[in-house]
């Protein structure tokens, strides 16, 4: 049973809003409620920036992107040997985001 318990002490979960925001809080000597608003902001730039140009980078942490992916017709195609029927898709867009150089190295 001691394992069990131990495995259960050392999974973490990801750090939430209000802690991420307490947290710059204190590092920054601000108030929370100033911190959240400062965050909130950025995800608005960030969206209409996206949005408008394909591209937004936070300097020192990631890049978010954007692309569009074109539709595809219905037909049959050869799967590992097998006939498929392979239905159409319409066309999208894909947003993915990618760590910067700099965090990359550090892990």
């Amino acid at each position: 049973m001691a394992p069990k318990a131990k495995a259960k002490a050392m999974k973490s979960t990801a750090m939430t809003k209000g802690a991420l925001a307490d947290a710059v809080a204190t590092a920054c000597e601000m108030k929370k409620k100033d911190v959240i608003k400062a965050l909130a902001s950025i995800a608005e730039i960030a969206t209409a920036e996206v949005k408008k140009s394909g591209v937004f980078t936070l300097p020192g942490l990631f890049r978010i992107k954007s692309r569009k992916k074109p539709a595809t017709k219905a037909g049959k195609k050869e799967i590992f040997g097998k006939m498929c029927v392979v239905k159409a898709k319409p066309a999208r867009t894909i947003v993915k985001a990618f760590p910067v150089a700099v965090l990359k190295k550090e892990f």
